[in-house]
């Protein structure tokens, strides 16, 4: 637990690592979604929560219903994406939590019911939502994450039965030509970071 990731590691998760905005037509298999999902899972949440919910869309007709929702900017670059995201939250996580949390047998009884559990679900899948997207450039692909969308319409297409409620939608793939908008410039860390 003490070691660290060699300095190649870091770059792919975090220096080199860009928002890719277009994509090859190499898809994304299963096998590949089954190992980003194997490292998230391990990722911390609140109550070991995993409020976390993603819808894959793979098909034609389901990506043409997802675009219909997203902003005119977004459109394009989702169409011809290999593999597209929708990471929602499950307003009733606390339901898992008997099997999530044994040890605390009353962690259910905390949300249950109440308002206050929508902000933990949703802190938590976007924590997940971070984890995600190393997860996807951990596997040696490119993340494309947006949240340019209108999430009430994604929730009724999509979950309507589930009430899971959309946060992101992530574009999936290996980078194509043009990918990357030049890198934006990052916050130094005296105006990030404070000492008390």
């Amino acid at each position: 637990m003490t070691e660290q990731l060699d300095k190649t590691a870091q770059d792919l998760l975090f220096r080199d690592a860009r928002t890719a905005n277009a994509f090859t037509d190499e898809p994304v298999s299963d096998e590949q979604v089954a190992a980003i999902y194997d490292l998230i899972k391990y990722a911390p949440t609140a109550f070991n929560s995993q409020p976390l919910r993603i819808l894959l869309v793979r098909s034609p007709e389901a990506r043409e219903r997802l675009v219909a929702h997203l902003w005119d900017g977004n459109r394009e670059k989702t169409t011809n994406a290999p593999l597209v995201a929708v990471l929602a939250y499950d307003p009733e996580f606390h339901e898992h939590l008997p099997a999530q949390l044994p040890h605390f047998p009353g962690a259910q009884d905390l949300f249950k019911g109440k308002e206050s559990r929508l902000v933990e679900a949703t802190i938590s899948a976007s924590l997940q939502i971070g984890y995600f997207i190393l997860g996807v450039r951990a596997v040696g692909l490119a993340a494309g994450p947006m949240t340019g969308l209108h999430a009430e319409g994604i929730d009724q297409e999509f979950f309507a039965d589930s009430g899971y409620k959309t946060l992101v939608v992530v574009n999936i793939g290996k980078p194509g030509e043009d990918a990357w908008f030049p890198r934006g410039p990052r916050l130094e860390q005296d105006l990030v970071v404070t000492t008390v």
